[in-house]
């Protein structure tokens, strides 16, 4: 039985099977505050399961059983939960309504007049948090989705009392086209999820398919040649441009990098609106801060509110998120799992003043490793060391008998060892006072960046 949107005005008592993920944690925090009873479950201890253990009316439980879903009135799943998981099954037997977590967060965000949704294949949860981050401080109430943890609010969503929703939105199978957004915003568009899209071309459909459902503004990235074609259909009237193009409406002026950190001039056509100093490392964060600033201007913020949310934003959780140094060394944690994002990643590490930078990957599914060995080994070439570990296949059996070692294989500076207590030794035994270590991997990679740590400050 699958849920319509009404179900969140009969059900008040919802059980999460996965509550710890980073989709699924944000929609508990955010239910959780609209007066709803949530319980949950989930086979990994992570951050997000220690943050939402803490909230009144929230149970979590460890491992998937059947009698975890005692008491619920609706079940939310997510696709990375197999059809034979013991609650799913239970759930389906006793009749309760099952709802996958997209359509929920559709549902959600279908309540809200200015919905705000931020699509692309790379940047969503660091520009996200920067709208967030804006409107938070411009005391603009907006309720949030975001998919890391924004440090402002030590959360990955809250429910605000205004008609605002920001939402990152996720192309993961089309999930994103379960909303009908006021408010859009593309940051780019590149060959990702192909297990799904089969090739670019069908990620472009996917993105032309959700700029079309949005209501009102379709913020796009002008610099972008794919979110470009993914726009074309779209009324001009409905368009709004930013880049680093004068051409783009919202546009940098005297773009330059101060260290590690972006610093511009903020335009919209001739019209300087205001001087932009980044807290957040990276020159690509330049490109999503003047998107970030568009969308926050278009929900309310001013000039000065703008400016001020993205000095004091200095990044979200697993984005570029700094440990600490530790020994000496310099610790940080990042969610690239793309070879566009590690390059993006490991180029802004490298202009940073540490003596050697040192990448630990964590491959994150089978498919995504065995299509991109070449662009992986080239990415991971620009670090002075890379340590790369087992493959975390996820929902993923290995079909393609791939293996981490075909990508060290390829390169001169990289190493294989198969799992975190090694990758720990290996690290600790021959880093330097004055390096970077940065964890990287859309699994739980952070993990590992934590062991680092903690043998370090041992030593």
């Amino acid at each position: 039985m699958a849920m319509d949107c009404d179900i969140l005005q009969s059900a008040k008592r919802l059980h999460f099977i996965g509550i710890g993920g980073s989709g699924m944690s944000p929609l508990v925090e955010i239910l959780h505050t609209l007066g709803y009873t949530i319980t949950g479950s989930d086979n990994n201890e992570s951050d997000n399961l220690n943050r939402i253990r803490r909230l009144e009316r929230v149970t979590v439980f460890m491992g998937h059983r059947a009698e975890n879903i005692e008491g619920a009135e609706a079940v939310v799943y997510t696709s990375a939960i197999s059809k034979d998981n013991p609650e799913l099954q239970a759930a389906a037997a006793a009749g309760i309504p099952l709802v996958e977590r997209a359509v929920l967060l559709g549902a959600i965000s279908k309540r809200f007049s200015q919905a705000v949704a931020i699509a692309g294949t790379h940047g969503k949860t660091t520009t996200t948090s920067m709208v967030s981050q804006i409107l938070l401080e411009a005391d603009l109430d907006p309720t949030l989705f975001i998919g890391g943890r924004l440090p402002l609010i030590q959360a990955n969503g809250r429910a605000g009392q205004s008609e605002t929703m920001v939402c990152e939105a996720c192309e993961f199978q089309n999930h994103y086209l379960e909303m009908t957004p006021a408010i859009s915003l593309i940051l780019n568009v590149d060959a990702d999820h192909l297990d799904f899209f089969g090739d670019l071309d069908g990620v472009i459909r996917s993105f032309a398919q959700f700029a079309s459902q949005t209501t009102d503004k379709v913020v796009y990235n002008l610099d972008d040649e794919n979110t470009k074609a993914a726009v074309k259909d779209v009324p001009a009237e409905k368009l709004v441009t930013y880049g680093l193009s004068s051409e783009a409406e919202w546009h940098a002026v005297n773009a330059e990098m101060k260290g590690a950190f972006g610093e511009y001039d903020l335009f919209r056509g001739q019209q300087m609106i205001t001087h932009i100093r980044l807290g957040v490392p990276g020159v690509h964060n330049i490109s999503n801060s003047v998107g970030a600033a568009a969308v926050a201007s278009l929900c309310g913020a001013t000039p000065a509110q703008i400016a001020d949310g993205l000095l004091h934003f200095t990044g979200a959780g697993r984005r570029f998120e700094s440990l600490g140094t530790h020994g000496g060394v310099a610790i940080v944690d990042d969610y690239a799992h793309h070879p566009t994002e590690i390059k993006v990643t490991l180029t802004t590490a490298k202009k940073m003043p540490y003596n050697r930078v040192w990448a630990v990957f964590q491959p994150f599914t089978f498919t995504r490793t065995a299509r991109h060995l070449d662009e992986f080994a080239e990415a991971l070439s620009i670090a002075d060391t890379a340590v790369v570990s087992d493959i975390m296949g996820s929902r993923e059996v290995n079909e393609w008998n791939v293996h981490s070692e075909q990508i060290t294989d390829k390169m001169q500076n990289g190493v294989y060892v198969a799992d975190f207590a090694g990758i720990t030794d290996y690290v600790t035994a021959h880093v330097q006072p004055g390096d970077l270590v940065i964890t990287m991997g859309g699994g739980d990679v952070y993990k590992c960046a934590r062991m680092i740590a903690a043998k370090l400050d041992e030593q």
